[in-house]
């Protein structure tokens, strides 16, 4: 079943403006186009975006009264920082006696270094009594007439005092000026940070803003009436509003497209995605059905941003050969783009005649040891995917796909040079490039814990033939190539999900104030247009920082697609079997929901207990949660509070560590409620009651719990 309504995604990059729609029922992909990004228009990027727009809904018969969902993503804000092309700020620092040292210290915030040579443009002024209005205005003043074009208002213990901060900011508001209290940026502790995040944030407002104002502008023009979103570092979505209010918020998110998109269309629920462009690859990790994220470090300094835990590797599709000595000594991190060189396998056989070997420096200052071949046809350069396509390992119809015998046509003058046959002079080129990013990989799989036997390698962009099936072969894992993954990235924006963070530091928290945080979430993602029926929320409470978390996600409307394939009981059951590694005459159906299927097998050990590995498969046959032991339960809503309170009860531990109560997961509906990050059981079972709270008496519920040792 398909609609006429569509989600569109645009993804902005440096060079190209790419949009893509996606049948808002079946989630396919119905259309594409490429546009050049058009940085230097009178209306900068959002000229691209609506040019994207229009030839995209006249590819594909759409009217802009089609289109349910427009989000997109943009690197403006990344770039500003790293061009060092930001608004000057005006800090307005609060407080007197000791308090005052400590704000006064943050002028030293205009050391921080944008780019080379040029430094934060911030200037300071002190205001000792907040209700000052006067003062307030009198400073403002000074810092206008100074050159300052946004606004920042701090103040020690704003976090737990906000009224300073408000009080400074709601004033100073009346300059016109785009003004902020540090606060309103990060409720965590810790001046000096809070801070620093609030004056970058500060420092990219005035751009954004415009880019903002010009875009929505843009796209009512055009007649659509779907509410515009923009990508998060984080892999989801918030609104145009809060884009305005958090400008900060887009930095990283580029490579957070490519991973929502593998989330999404890929259903990944434990794996690494490598986003594979031409000169570099992206690094990032999803573990069970959720992206990694930590605090990003903006200027070499770490900050209260959380965005995707992203690793960036200089080997891409056009990364060229390094040779000295008549061996094979690196790929990249020069490509052929920055060369200007064309792909060798994309000549033609009567181009690549009477071809030779030889070695260049790509630029100026390089090192002389790039691998071309000079031929009939001119001057060319050996890549990744020349090498993957020369061992046929670029599937026809793949954007990066040659024919197998031109490329090996391109390698033959690398084979002879080497001494060797093509086949093995290629796969030591790909070894080369891809012991890089394997360099990555495998800390990365250590870190977060993967499991290996379920974890898999999705690659995307136009260059992931060239790097993860050759990776996965090295590593001992399964590897794809994700489906249309030379737009990976829009469709990523296009089916993302509305997301807000609210972190609080909460010493002693109880369950009222973790349901406050929770609620605070909740209420975040359905202000910013998703539906509340569907909003799921992690919680997360750390005993030792003392910061309670809470990840709100929804889609700005119910998701109840038709898709076009779901598996059946004996796919189901194969592939949960395949994930325990054992046959599937020894794994059992545990429990089950419309959505969810729940598998175990037990695992006998000598002088040990016996363990019940399980696996949660959804109805597309995908694993969305394995546990090596865990405790499975079928109830009803009606009876879940009492059931899980026995429940929680058996599986406590104490110890030296403190309590420790299970790691709770509650299958409903079509959902999967995560409560593992709570360790306390009372808070742990407020949670859970809040989940059920909505639900018919009579739905079933089923607890999956793992006992923490």
């Amino acid at each position: 079943m398909t609609t006429h309504r569509i989600r569109v995604g645009i993804d902005v990059g440096g060079t190209f403006t790419d949009a893509v729609a996606v049948d808002a029922t079946t989630l396919g992909l119905v259309g594409q186009v490429k546009v050049p990004t058009s940085h230097h228009h009178e209306d900068g990027v959002a000229h691209g975006i609506v040019e994207a727009l229009d030839r995209l809904l006249r590819q594909t018969g759409h009217a802009p009264a089609d289109i349910a969902f427009l989000a997109h993503g943009t690197t403006q804000a990344t770039n500003a920082l790293l061009e060092g092309d930001v608004a000057t700020v005006g800090l307005l620092g609060i407080g007197t006696g000791f308090p005052a040292v400590l704000t006064r210290r943050l002028a030293a915030l205009a050391k921080l270094e944008l780019t080379p040579g040029k430094r934060l443009p911030l200037l300071y002024e002190h205001i000792a009594d907040p209700d000052d209005a006067s003062a307030v205005r009198a400073a403002v003043d000074r810092l206008t007439e100074a050159g300052a074009r946004a606004l920042v208002a701090t103040e020690p213990f704003g976090v737990d005092r906000p009224e300073g901060e408000q009080a400074v900011a709601e004033a100073a508001r009346a300059s016109g000026l785009p003004t902020t209290a540090a606060h309103e940026i990060t409720s965590l502790y810790g001046l000096h940070k809070r801070t620093r995040t609030a004056v970058v944030n500060a420092a990219i407002l005035p751009r954004m803003l415009a880019t903002a104002d010009l875009v929505d502008a843009s796209i009512t023009k055009a007649g659509v009436t779907a509410p515009l979103m923009v990508m998060r570092c984080d892999g989801g979505v918030m609104s145009l509003d809060e884009m305005r209010r958090r400008p900060l918020l887009t930095v990283l998110s580029g490579p957070a497209a490519g991973v929502a998109g593998a989330l999404m269309r890929e259903r990944v629920s434990e794996g690494v995605f490598l986003e594979t462009g031409g000169t570099s690859t992206d690094i990032s990790v999803v573990r069970r059905g959720r992206v990694a994220v930590r605090h990003a470090t903006v200027l070499g300094r770490t900050s209260y941003l959380n965005a995707l835990d992203v690793r960036t590797v200089g080997v891409g599709g056009g990364s060229m050969l390094r040779i000295a000595g008549g061996r094979v000594t690196g790929a990249g991190p020069r490509s052929a783009h920055i060369a200007g060189l064309p792909y060798a396998c994309f000549a033609t056989p009567d181009e690549l005649r009477n071809a030779t070997l030889t070695t260049v420096r790509p630029l100026p200052g390089d090192p002389g040891d790039y691998a071309v071949i000079d031929a009939a046809g001119g001057r060319y350069a050996l890549t990744m995917t020349c090498a993957a396509n020369a061992l046929g390992r670029v599937p026809e119809g793949d954007f990066a796909h040659a024919g197998p015998e031109t490329a090996r046509t391109a390698l033959a003058p690398l084979a002879a040079a080497l001494g060797t046959d093509v086949a093995t002079a290629a796969t030591r080129f790909l070894d080369a490039g891809t012991d890089q990013v394997k360099s990555v990989v495998d800390p990365l799989v250590r870190a977060y814990r993967l499991d290996t036997d379920t974890a898999v390698l999705v690659g995307g962009g136009g260059g992931a033939a060239s790097v993860t099936p050759h990776l996965a072969e090295r590593a001992g894992m399964t590897g794809r190539i994700a489906r249309h993954n030379e737009v990976i990235s829009p469709i990523g924006v296009a089916l993302a999900l509305v997301r807000e963070q609210v972190e609080r530091i909460v010493p002693g928290a109880g369950q009222e104030e973790i349901l406050a945080v929770r609620a605070e979430a909740e209420r975040a993602v359905v202000a910013q247009g998703a539906a509340p029926d569907g909003v799921e929320v992690e919680v997360t409470v750390d005993p030792q920082t003392h910061a309670v978390r809470a990840i709100a996600t929804g889609a700005t409307e119910l998701r109840t697609q038709d898709r076009t394939h779901r598996a059946d009981d004996a796919e189901r059951l194969r592939l949960a079997a395949t994930s325990l590694r054992t046959d599937p005459s020894l794994v059992r159906v545990l429990a089950g929901t419309p959505a969810h299927t729940v598998y175990g097998t037990e695992q006998r050990r000598r002088f040990r207990p016996t363990r019940q590995p399980v696996r949660v498969v959804d109805a597309d046959g995908v694993v969305r949660h394995h546990a090596p032991d865990a405790r499975v339960e079928t109830t009803t809503v009606a009876a879940a509070p009492e059931v899980l309170a026995r429940l929680v009860a058996e599986t406590t531990s104490y110890g030296d560590g403190g309590v420790r109560a299970p790691a709770l997961r509650l299958l409903l509906g079509s959902r999967i409620a995560d409560l593992s990050g709570v360790l306390d059981p009372q808070p742990l079972l407020a949670l859970a009651r809040s989940e059920l709270r909505t639900r018919a008496a009579d739905e079933p519920v089923v607890a999956v719990l793992e006992v923490r040792t």
